[in-house]
């Protein structure tokens, strides 16, 4: 019976070497582009965003945004438009530039706005505390009934009210002065619109479901853009 011998001589070897390392190349390339472009760098906007829905997803201050953007108010923004999530190399902050005019004029610095007086935005126990899963972490979760009312916890503006943001189902935020927000997610109802003055203890949505499909509402307050614990600004109960 005649033997079939397979070659495995210096040419055949370099050569499968030469492919592995080609292949290597090849792998850490595509892993270098996708880590040096991370999602973190900038967001293209999709139809129904705002500047506070974006700006809530990234955790940023939505004045930032609209300043490193030049976007003057942030009400312009449009789909397809591509935002910077971070500060330009070389800008300074928004926050030294306004205190560098201020500091160009006879008038004292401009203090950080005071957090306003507020309420528990619905009847029901803490099941999930701030930090904790499941949920996204960044507020609490009360339980309570499907349906059951859901109050703002201070006064202020709606600058969202929608189902656009995912993980927070329908949700409300409610801007109540230049430093503080405050949000309400998984509503089966949403009682109030865009641009509505809004009445601290005023219903503005109904209690749906959430994480673990029960009856319980995401609420969550933000201090510059960046979440904070509710229960040090609620009263004790």
């Amino acid at each position: 019976m005649q033997q079939i011998h397979t070659q495995t001589g210096p040419s055949v070897f370099g050569a499968r070497c030469l492919a592995l390392i080609s292949f290597a190349l090849l792998l850490a390339a595509c892993g270098g582009t996708r880590w040096d472009h991370t999602p973190q760098d900038e967001h293209v906007v999709r139809s129904g965003e705002t500047l506070y829905t974006i700006a809530w997803r990234y955790g940023k201050d939505p004045e930032d945004l609209a300043y490193w953007n030049r976007l003057g108010d942030g009400a312009l923004i449009y789909p397809g438009q591509v935002l910077r999530l971070t500060q330009p190399t070389g800008a300074a902050a928004r926050t030294a530039t306004t205190q560098a005019r201020v500091k160009s004029k006879p008038l004292p610095p401009i203090p950080t706005a005071a957090p306003p007086p507020w309420i528990w935005p619905t009847d029901g126990p803490v099941e999930v505390a701030f930090g904790d899963r499941p949920g996204s972490g960044t507020g609490i979760l009360i339980g309570g009934k499907l349906n059951q009312r859901v109050l703002a916890a201070a006064k202020g503006r709606v600058v969202y009210s929608g189902g656009g943001l995912i993980g927070y189902g329908q949700l409300i935020i409610i801007k109540h002065n230049d430093t503080y927000l405050s949000a309400y997610g998984h509503n089966a109802s949403l009682l109030v619109k865009e641009g509505d003055s809004i009445k601290k203890g005023q219903r503005i949505a109904t209690m749906g479901e959430g994480p673990g499909r029960k009856p319980r509402l995401h609420f969550e307050i933000r201090r510059n853009g960046k979440p904070v614990n509710p229960r040090q600004y609620l009263p004790a109960r």
